[in-house]
């Protein structure tokens, strides 16, 4: 099996993860908190998403799919591809209010088909490929899809954390 393609799966196993997650979830639980300082659970879908699909098309020289399908005003949240959700507080995770499960899964699908489009012709040369010069040693492709997969994996994991608290609620 080829780095692209290992990396390929962990991406798609994410996305079931995450599907299984908020899949059947009411609003109400996606937004729930345990603690007012706390991360949502359909915040930490969102954000976990984002961050794929900011590093994916920087790398692939791509447009965000947040941008070019307009998934912003889905969420209600005002167009632009920078927010990914890193350094967000209270305030901001609060403000993201998805209507239903669906949104975000649309989402992440849409994002997850990208990235694996993008993974199934990369070879060698291009996960080796130096995408980012300001960090010492420099990033390429496959250090910074590594990273995709691990942010992701955490925060799949917390969300799944805090839908098993919310169904466990009193």
């Amino acid at each position: 099996m080829e780095a692209a393609e290992v990396l390929s799966d962990a991406v798609s196993r994410i996305r079931d993860l995450a599907v299984h997650t908020v899949g059947d979830l009411p609003a109400e639980a996606l937004v729930w908190r345990p603690d007012p300082g706390a991360n949502s659970i359909g915040w930490l879908v969102w954000h976990l998403t984002r961050i794929q699909d900011d590093h994916v098309a920087d790398m692939a020289g791509l447009d965000q799919v947040w941008e070019s399908d307009g998934w912003a005003e889905r969420f209600g949240l005002p167009a632009g591809a920078t927010d990914t959700g890193y350094g967000h507080g209270p305030a901001e995770v609060a403000a993201l209010r998805p209507d239903d499960a669906g949104a975000l899964v649309e989402y992440h699908d849409a994002v997850a088909a990208r990235t694996a489009k993008v993974l199934a012709g990369y070879g060698p040369a291009d996960l080796d490929r130096v995408i980012d010069e300001a960090w010492d040693p420099p990033v390429t492709a496959g250090v910074r899809l590594v990273s995709v997969v691990g942010d992701g994996l955490q925060h799949v994991g917390q969300a799944a954390y805090l839908r098993g608290l919310w169904e466990r609620r009193g």
